[in-house]
């Protein structure tokens, strides 16, 4: 199982880069493309809720659960 972050999803929907949701949320650049990428082992509430506040969404918009094998890559991504 694995939990998969779709925050290019939202961020395409806002039309925001990454560069402003960086500057929006004081995260820097890298450290939100490990997240955007599937990359972060975790992430800090607050950190989520500052993104969630940025794009006007909810944490189910940016993070979903993926069963074992459904993630594309035919195992879990971590």
């Amino acid at each position: 199982m694995a939990i998969m972050v779709n925050l290019d999803v939202m961020m395409a929907r806002r039309k925001m880069s990454l560069g402003e949701l960086s500057q929006r949320v004081d995260v820097t650049m890298a450290n939100l493309s490990i997240l955007k990428n599937n990359k972060a082992k975790a992430v800090r509430f607050s950190t989520l809720a500052a993104i969630c506040k940025a794009l006007d969404c909810q944490p189910g918009d940016i993070l979903e659960f993926v069963p074992d094998g459904e993630d594309g890559k035919g195992g879990t991504c971590t």
